[in-house]
């Protein structure tokens, strides 16, 4: 018989929290994986998530390594007072050519790969990026680890990225990312989903949820 996740201390919580406001957010410029640093906004927004975040009482801290994510984790950090630990993995999507293009510039120069991620259908983005199978891929196999290290009752915060966040929570719930597009929504900066682990698998505690400090508002690209 598997382990009742509801035993002991009661149920394993995953928290994913996106980063706080960039200024290619702001510019309305695709990051991918490039490595841009959080705006005074941005900095702002992640402080304010610090006292947000202790009150779920997060266990265990890791995040993505790209600096918006890292920096938004380290000032929850110096709030609950737990080490940040990195992995890879957590990155935002791979947009391949349309890494530091304004919305409008990828609209122009691939117009059927825009309007198909309009109608939430996984294309490879910019030529070479990725798709979010593979990062939902990547994202599932990191997460399934660092679980690995949580016990019952314990909470996992993973700072990430927005489309990376949502493949990730998605992975969780076992919804194909299709569903994922349609029914959550995108994540905004230092905005984040609790998720508690049930008898039956994961469940979407909340969504969406933030400081309510300067929020972003609109759809950034990546």
């Amino acid at each position: 018989m598997s382990p009742d996740p509801m035993a002991s201390s009661g149920p394993r919580r995953v928290v994913v929290l996106r980063h706080g406001e960039t200024e290619h957010n702001a510019a309305g410029i695709w990051q991918g994986q490039l490595d841009s640093t959080l705006s005074d906004r941005g900095v702002r927004q992640a402080e304010a998530a610090g006292p947000a975040i202790a009150a779920l009482n997060p266990t265990h801290l890791v995040s993505s390594d790209l600096v918006r994510a890292r920096s938004t984790a380290e000032a929850v950090s110096r709030v609950i007072g737990l080490p940040v630990e990195t992995d890879e993995r957590f990155r935002e999507i791979h947009v391949g050519a349309w890494q530091g293009l304004t919305t409008a510039e990828v609209r122009a120069d691939w117009p059927d790969d825009h309007d198909a991620l309009g109608r939430g259908e996984d294309v490879r983005r910019g030529d070479d990026g990725e798709t979010l199978a593979e990062v939902t891929t990547r994202f599932g196999a990191a997460l399934e680890e660092h679980l690995a290290d949580i016990g019952p009752g314990e909470c996992l915060v993973v700072a990430t990225h927005g489309a990376a966040g949502r493949a990730g929570v998605a992975w969780l719930l076992g919804l194909d990312q299709d569903v994922a597009w349609r029914v959550l929504g995108p994540l905004g900066n230092c905005h984040w989903a609790e998720l508690v682990e049930g008898r039956e698998g994961w469940r979407l505690q909340t969504w969406n949820a933030s400081s309510g400090a300067e929020s972003v508002e609109g759809t950034p690209p990546p």
